[in-house]
């Protein structure tokens, strides 16, 4: 038996996020039936993360085991062959057994790609927020600082049927940055909640926008109340960028 582990991109655009759903098409979905088609078998595919309907991901994990021998680097090219073009396999590597790509997963690293411009770009449709009023990156990244640490995040989750958990995060890396037109949210942290980064991009247009401080951004926090933080982003910025492992990519 052996397990594992392959990397892929995806455009998100035209699906509805990572899990089978029924009467939507989903990454999963398109993956599964490529994998069918190499191996002609059916393995329980194990995906690092549940990203929403119309998210991009420019590193995502995936887990399963097989009996297959098949090298790696022959099964990259074979999914290649029959996956469709906004989905690509980038690389394949055996691991431990009891490796998973959900539960072994040690952080996650995403970003959120505003296109500031009063002039849309045809080529980010899609691929990133069109935000055509001014934005001050300064102020933005010292409103993003406040993220940083451990800390409650339920203000920046979305509320729904799911049992209430342990909503603590640690926030490892979160900053915004221009270069030309594009203004790029980057959070990195040990987990994320449902729509929490979207949020986040959401709370920071307000500061943006003059109706929120750089330094509100605690008080929302210490809140614990959705209801105190500002709008959900639209998905189409938001891409998973990078998965942490130990001992599978901690030298990268």
């Amino acid at each position: 038996m052996r397990n594992l582990l392959i990397t892929i991109c995806y455009d998100g655009a035209n699906y509805h996020g990572w899990q089978i759903q029924q009467n939507a098409v989903t990454v999963q979905q398109v993956f599964q039936e490529a994998v069918k088609k190499v191996l002609l078998e059916e393995p329980n595919i194990k995906g690092c993360s549940r990203t929403d309907s119309f998210v991009h991901a420019r590193e995502y994990c995936i887990s399963f085991k097989t009996e297959h021998n098949i090298p790696c680097v022959r099964l990259v090219g074979a999914l290649n062959h029959f996956l469709p073009e906004d989905i690509a396999v980038l690389n394949c590597r055996e691991v431990d057994l009891d490796f998973h790509a959900r539960y072994s997963c040690k952080g996650k690293e995403y970003i959120y790609r505003i296109w500031n411009s009063n002039i849309r770009n045809p080529f980010l449709n899609k691929r990133a927020l069109h935000y055509w009023y001014s934005l001050d990156e300064t102020k933005l990244n010292e409103a993003a600082g406040y993220f940083l640490g451990s800390h409650d995040f339920s203000s920046f989750c979305t509320i729904d049927s799911r049992e209430r958990r342990n909503m603590v995060r640690t926030v490892t890396k979160s900053e915004v940055k221009r270069e030309g037109n594009m203004v790029t949210f980057t959070v990195a942290a040990d987990g994320f909640l449902y729509n929490m980064v979207r949020i986040m991009v959401g709370t920071l247009l307000r500061v943006a926008q003059g109706k929120l401080e750089p330094n509100d951004i605690p008080k929302i926090i210490r809140a614990k109340d959705r209801k105190s933080a500002g709008p959900t982003a639209p998905p189409h910025g938001l891409y998973l960028n990078r998965v942490f492992y130990e001992d599978v990519n901690e030298d990268e």
